[in-house]
């Protein structure tokens, strides 16, 4: 990085944290550490929900995604608009009229305080491995850039995010994820139109969309119904319709976020607002991905996105083999390269034949790279044992790297730190509020003042943040980042949104019936992932139909005797 590169970055991380301590500076109560004091508008909660779940996962895995995968995984994100009508109208006003803190309270008023503690639970555990990941994620970036270690360099990243988000609590994690959203999309267009500018001459945006459709990476929607498939519009329509009501309906991470507005209707218009935005921005994120790989039909890409294993395996017995490798995979490319320009020649004389013929052969090439990769990565595996060969999560870094101007270099490192900042920050305000309302302040300490629990709040976020920077270490151990946190959460968000169904829909289940339902589902989906091919984002609804249906066959096996459900659960 350039001098101009560390100005930048510097100028706009400092910017926006100082921004956010000093709107959220005169914090005095728990309830203004953990709620923000219920004064946030609209756009500002709109943006926060967006910013929290677009996390530095998003800006790294998700143009690897669709560099080697296209475009179709923007079909995980088709239920969500639904889902945000169906929070609208039914999870909101619940929130506000029983006033709480926690998602989870809602569960002790509905049914029963072990009810409220296994949710909350389950939040716990999910969540904190998911804060593990998109604290690994910018460390990446760091390590990369600057050379460091990995390990130390989770640490250092864990301890800065902890450290801001004990001092500013919730309402600095919200003022600041309006101008980390800003920011983070403000420098993805930047990175699409340098990539457009640095391609051909001859190659215009049209030529690209042709070229990455030749290659089958525009596969946008399919409508093939198949359970082991992960991305197809039925699976985003039904399992990405239940991830998302789970994620924004019972996830604290999401609840935190809209229960600071000073309003059901400022909450309403938020979530509406996130709806209605998300799938373009995932949408153009997923492009920019393609476009990188547009790019890299005109420019040899490296046969290892890794840049540090690549270093290492030419320091041992196997630099040999690893040489003629990357000759072979110039070769490859060379020759995919000559077949591209045929393609846009048949294209645009409008030679269907031709243009069919040479996609074959594209088609061909590609899988010739795909292999070359594949044996290149084999023998990594052989020279450095243990070693991590898959790279996905690095293949935009090591495009901005490269290819970047100095300042919009660190313009794009701003962004990924930002969406880290935003995510991460978002995660442990969390995971500290819930350990605190629902299981420090309901169980261990009910007569606690208000001082001593704004105290142990921050100190479980920073035990949270603890947590997450342990589970990082491993989290080189996962494929793709973004697919690990998703898959993380259809585990878990299954039976969690089960519970809050049956609390809200079916009024003559009790909490004995509910919570043995959701304890054998929990295990159920956890069987089904490591035991089958199910694609995962059917755990979502499998899950959440198990606790519905067997709560209603509990409800009519287990003793009777409990009270009936309170008004407020209507």
């Amino acid at each position: 990085m350039t001098g101009l590169d560390w100005l930048v970055l510097g100028a706009t991380i400092a910017s926006i944290v100082a921004w956010g301590l000093w709107k959220s500076r005169g914090q005095a109560t728990s309830d203004e550490y953990m709620r923000g004091g219920r004064e946030l508008k609209w756009p500002t909660i709109g943006l926060a929900v967006m910013a929290t779940q677009a996390s530095a996962v998003t800006f790294l895995s998700v143009p690897g995604q669709a560099y080697e995968d296209g475009m179709r995984f923007v079909q995980f994100y088709f239920g969500l608009p639904i889902a945000m009508v169906i929070i609208s109208a039914v999870f909101v006003p619940i929130y506000y009229r029983l006033n709480v803190i926690t998602a989870y309270e809602y569960l002790e008023s509905r049914f029963d305080l072990k009810t409220r503690l296994l949710g909350a639970f389950l939040f716990l555990i999910q969540r904190g491995l998911a804060a593990g990941i998109t604290i690994y994620a910018p460390a990446i970036i760091l390590s990369t850039i600057l050379g460091w270690p990995l390990e130390p360099t989770v640490i250092v990243m864990g301890a800065l995010v902890i450290l801001y988000t004990v001092t500013g609590g919730s309402r600095a994690v919200s003022q600041t994820q309006k101008q980390q959203m800003v920011v983070m999309m403000g420098g993805m267009v930047v990175a699409a139109v340098v990539i457009l500018w640095r391609l051909p001459a001859n190659v215009s945006f049209g030529k690209a969309v042709d070229v990455a459709g030749a290659f089958g990476r525009m596969n946008v929607v399919s409508f093939d119904f198949d359970m082991q498939d992960r991305y197809n519009f039925w699976s985003g329509i039904t399992g990405g319709l239940f991830l998302s009501l789970s994620y924004f309906g019972t996830d604290q991470s999401q609840v935190g976020r809209y229960l600071t507005g000073r309003s059901i209707s400022e909450s309403r218009l938020g979530l509406l607002f996130n709806g209605v935005l998300k799938i373009p921005m995932q949408f153009f994120i997923l492009f920019v991905g393609i476009l990188v790989f547009v790019f890299y039909q005109f420019s040899t890409p490296p046969l290892l996105f890794n840049e540090a294993l690549r270093t290492r395996v030419q320091g041992t017995p196997q630099a040999t083999e690893y040489a003629e490798l990357e000759a072979k995979w110039e070769q490859v490319q060379s020759g995919k390269r000559a077949e591209v320009e045929r393609y846009l020649s048949a294209v645009e004389s409008g030679d269907v034949a031709a243009g069919e013929a040479s996609r074959a052969l594209l088609q061909g090439a590609q899988q010739q790279a795909s292999a070359v990769r594949k044996e290149a990565k084999a023998m990594v595996a052989r020279a450095l044992p243990g070693a991590e060969t898959k790279d996905s999560d690095y293949i935009f870094i090591t495009f901005v790297k490269r290819w970047l101007p100095s300042g919009l270099f660190g313009l794009l490192i701003a962004v990924i730190l930002s969406a880290a900042m935003s995510s991460i920050s978002s995660e442990l305000s969390a995971l500290g509020t819930t350990t605190t309302v629902d299981f420090y302040r309901r169980v261990f300490k009910p007569g606690a003042s208000d001082r001593h629990v704004l105290v142990a709040s921050k100190l479980f976020t920073v035990f949270w943040g603890l947590v997450a920077v342990a589970f990082a270490t491993f989290a080189s151990l996962l494929d793709n980042l973004i697919q690990a946190i998703n898959i993380l959460g259809s585990i878990f968000y299954g039976t969690v949104l089960g519970i809050f169904l049956v609390a809200f829909f079916v009024k003559r289940v009790r909490g004995h019936a509910v919570f043995a339902a959701a304890v054998i589902s929990q295990a159920t989906v956890i069987a089904l992932y490591f035991l089958s091919d199910v694609g995962y984002l059917w755990f979502n609804v499998i899950g959440c139909a198990l606790v519905m249906v067997l709560s209603l066959v509990m409800q009519g096996v287990l003793p009777r005797g409990e009270t009936p459900a309170p008004a407020t659960g209507a």
